[in-house]
């Protein structure tokens, strides 16, 4: 099958993060706004291209102070820097369905290499005959990577925010005609 475009379905996606909070608990959350540009054929990604484009805006963390604080010039600085990025450089089949996703991913005027593992979830037709397919990722960044450094030291001796943050994102998509 050749590549052809797919249009994420924002109802049956979401992008998804999580970061060491105090060195005990996970603070979870969400980017409600993102746009995805994908060309491809679900049963081999190897040749696909694949561009997401995250509205830092949109961060949800289920606390509004905090939300603010890192809409602010001391996390994101999406005055300046609205977006987060990811172009897809390399695609290499790991396994049955499986994706090493390598590409650039810019945030915050800092652009590296990073890789994602992605799965194909399958494919089929919805009850209205509209071509669907579902995409799963997951990965990681280190905030200091993207300049992103604000913390405070803890008497225990650790620090407030974890360096990692976790990724994981579900996709669902319909073929275009």
């Amino acid at each position: 099958m050749a590549n052809t475009k797919w249009a994420v379905d924002a109802s049956h996606s979401s992008l998804d993060f999580s970061v060491k909070h105090m060195m005990i608990a996970k603070v979870k959350g969400t980017f409600h706004a993102f746009e995805a540009q994908i060309e491809a054929d679900p049963s081999d990604l190897t040749s696909a291209s694949i561009r997401f484009d995250i509205d830092l805006n949109s961060i949800d963390t289920k606390n509004s102070d905090r939300d603010a604080h890192l809409r602010s010039a001391d996390f994101f600085e999406i005055e300046k820097y609205p977006k987060l990025t990811f172009v897809a450089t390399s695609i290499e089949r790991t396994g049955d369905g499986e994706y090493d996703v390598t590409g650039d991913v810019s945030l915050h005027g800092v652009t590296r290499s990073e890789t994602f593992e992605v799965s194909f979830e399958g494919a089929g037709k919805d009850p209205w005959g509209n071509e669907k397919a579902g995409f799963s990722a997951k990965g990681s960044l280190k905030r200091s990577d993207y300049g992103l450094t604000y913390n405070a030291v803890l008497e225990t001796g650790g620090v407030l925010i974890g360096d990692e943050v976790k990724i994981s994102i579900e996709i669902e998509a319909a073929k275009q005609a």
